[in-house]
């Protein structure tokens, strides 16, 4: 009977002290970001504006989901690359699953206040972030060149079209 009564208490204290999305998921979410070319800049900034990474394509950054008490976090990835055109992508935490499991395990601790509080409640809503960066417009521009016809060898001759009459 001792036994049992002790099981029970240490099955009740962590059913009202813990969390399902806390015990089970995370706060923090990897998020592996690879761009075509390699070796582009990738800076991340979360909703305030503060800038929470920055490094090198290919890479793998660790973000928290939660901002604060029932607070997700959200970030800007801005990829940039000399002669390339500079991409932001969005990415959001949405809610986890998981935190609905306090319903079962974790009861109204787990749902009011743990995962709120360490964010465990929300997660990445993405795990890879796989980017193309596009050339600059311009990157290769057409140019004229106005030769006299004694400097264009021979070869070039029979390709010449005549313009004015």
């Amino acid at each position: 009977m001792k036994n049992l009564t002790k099981s029970l208490f240490v099955a009740a204290f962590i059913c009202l002290f813990s969390s399902c999305a806390s015990i089970v998921s995370k706060s923090n979410w990897p998020l592996t970001v690879n761009t075509n070319p390699n070796g582009v800049k990738v800076e991340v900034t979360d909703k305030r504006g503060a800038t929470v990474f920055e490094g090198l394509s290919p890479t793998t950054i660790y973000l928290k989901s939660g901002s604060g008490f029932f607070s997700s976090q959200s970030y800007l990835l801005k990829l940039t690359m000399e002669g390339y055109e500079t991409k932001s992508i969005p990415v959001k935490c949405n809610l986890n699953g998981w935190y609905f499991g306090n319903i079962i395990f974790g009861g109204l601790i787990g749902i009011l206040i743990v995962d709120p509080a360490t964010g465990a409640m929300y997660k990445l809503e993405k795990e890879i972030v796989n980017e193309t960066l596009e050339k600059k417009d311009g990157q290769t521009q057409a140019s004229l060149e106005i030769k006299d016809i004694k400097d264009i060898p021979a070869s070039m001759i029979q390709h010449l079209v005549k313009i004015t009459q």
